[in-house]
């Protein structure tokens, strides 16, 4: 697991060098290759070096990360061409790539609390200094304190664990379940504010309409996932008082999902619409988790994976027609197909991706956890009938809002994608429907 940390490092040196953009994002992308080649055991941890370890759950989300990272570099041309702090903002790209290898590959509790934390700086830093409003700062101001706020107790948590066990090692928590309240909430507080669960949603549109392409694509992607990630390695120490407890916040992010569904009808802004269905989408991860099933467990995992991929081709496709049209607006991006019909047809495959259409993981994972759910208590099954529809609704509607209707006449010159877009776009429409050939590995980790 250290080699590919070393690369990451020696990285960083590349990006001072003159002219290098493309040559660190190609280097990054050698780097996702060599880790796709990766041995990863289907049952245990394997790979184990210096606390650091790999299963499949770890492998899964580390080449997300690896992939969305050059992803991002590709997508932020247009700071290449304005010369924009372009080193620092490689060096901020490789750091938080490094930050989000260490969490997902950490075998010790309190190393996994350090770079889960360690990842917000990075991000904060991509908003505040790339983003284009002036409300960027209390946008990181948000996403800063939200999140630190909900960490403190996870972090006391994680002390009593050690205290308890004389060990911090995540895989030996499997031999003990805790049944203390005060214990349950604090070690499960800070993942549900990173996921976000609704309530504690509000960093997540003001982050995503503040930052970056970049920014939107890294958080969509990856930082909510980690909320997913860590759940999914506490629930086993938290078994017992889960059984008693879990129903509440299910019930929270059902009824949730469905208000944020209702509300994606209502937004203007592309970035905001998208990042509000994202809300919607990881409710259904936090309801899967929280019932404690095997089902529950491979879907959630399932849809993290898709939905990074979904969602930050999305957050690519509505910065392609910002750059176009200087504004997000969907009253001003109106009648595309007329400007890039190609580029349509890239809308139409990731929006169909969305709303989980076959053959896309998004299908997969839902059915999973739409399984999961049921199986759990077939009250839920009024609540997912709701999300589904609507995220279907709030997918057309975005895609018929851009793409049909009048063109805005104050367009006067245009020009269509360049092959560079489309490449980005296929690397995250591909994984997404490909994979499905493959579930298995997905299902059997469990």
């Amino acid at each position: 697991m250290m080699k590919f940390l070393m690369m990451m490092m020696f990285l960083i040196l590349l990006c001072f060098k003159k002219n290098m953009f493309w040559m660190v994002q190609n280097m990054m992308m050698m780097m996702t290759l060599m880790f796709m080649n990766f041995y990863v055991n289907n049952m245990n941890f394997c790979n184990l070096s210096y606390m650091m370890g790999c299963d499949m759950i770890s492998y899964g989300l580390i080449l997300l990360s690896m992939w969305i990272s050059f992803l991002m570099v590709m997508a932020s041309e247009s700071l290449l061409k304005s010369k924009f702090y372009v080193n620092f903002f490689l060096v901020n790209i490789i750091i938080l790539m490094m930050l989000l290898y260490l969490t997902f590959s950490s075998l010790n509790l309190f190393m996994f609390y350090l770079f889960f934390e360690g990842s917000l700086i990075p991000t904060l830093m991509l908003i505040v200094g790339w983003g284009y409003q002036p409300e960027r700062i209390q946008a990181g101001l948000y996403l800063l304190f939200y999140t630190l706020f909900a960490s403190l107790p996870l972090l006391l948590g994680i002390f009593y664990i050690y205290s308890d066990m004389n060990c911090m090692m995540i895989y030996f928590l499997k031999f003990y379940n805790y049944e203390y309240i005060f214990l349950y909430v604090s070690m499960i507080l800070a993942f549900l504010v990173k996921m976000p669960m609704y309530f504690v949603h509000l960093w997540l549109p003001k982050a995503h309409v503040e930052a970056p392409i970049s920014g939107s694509m890294i958080l969509a992607a990856i930082m909510l996932k980690l909320g997913g990630y860590g759940l999914l390695r506490v629930m086993i120490v938290l078994q017992k008082i889960g059984m008693k407890m879990n129903f509440i916040w299910v019930v929270i992010s059902l009824i949730g999902g469905f208000y944020i569904s209702l509300k994606c009808f209502c937004q203007i802004d592309m970035k905001s619409l998208i990042a509000y269905s994202s809300v919607c989408h990881m409710s259904i991860v936090i309801g899967g988790i929280m019932t404690m099933n095997y089902w529950g467990f491979i879907g959630s995992y399932l849809l993290m994976i898709s939905h990074g991929l979904c969602s930050s081709g999305m957050f690519c496709l509505s910065n392609i027609n910002y750059e176009r049209m200087n504004s997000r607006s969907l009253f001003i991006n109106k009648g595309m197909m007329n400007f890039m019909p190609s580029m349509s047809l890239w809308w139409f495959l990731l929006l169909s991706s969305n709303m989980a259409a076959p053959p896309s993981l998004n299908l997969m994972g839902e059915i999973s956890l739409i399984n999961s759910l049921i199986g759990w208590s077939w009250l839920t099954m009024i609540m997912l009938v709701m999300i589904s529809f609507f995220s279907a609704g709030y997918s057309l509607y975005l895609f018929s809002y851009t793409q049909h209707g009048k063109y805005n006449m104050s367009v006067y010159s245009f020009y269509s994608g360049v092959s560079r877009e489309y490449l980005m776009l296929m690397l995250h429409w591909l994984p997404l429907n490909v994979l499905v050939l493959k579930i298995e590995y997905s299902m059997l980790w469990f």
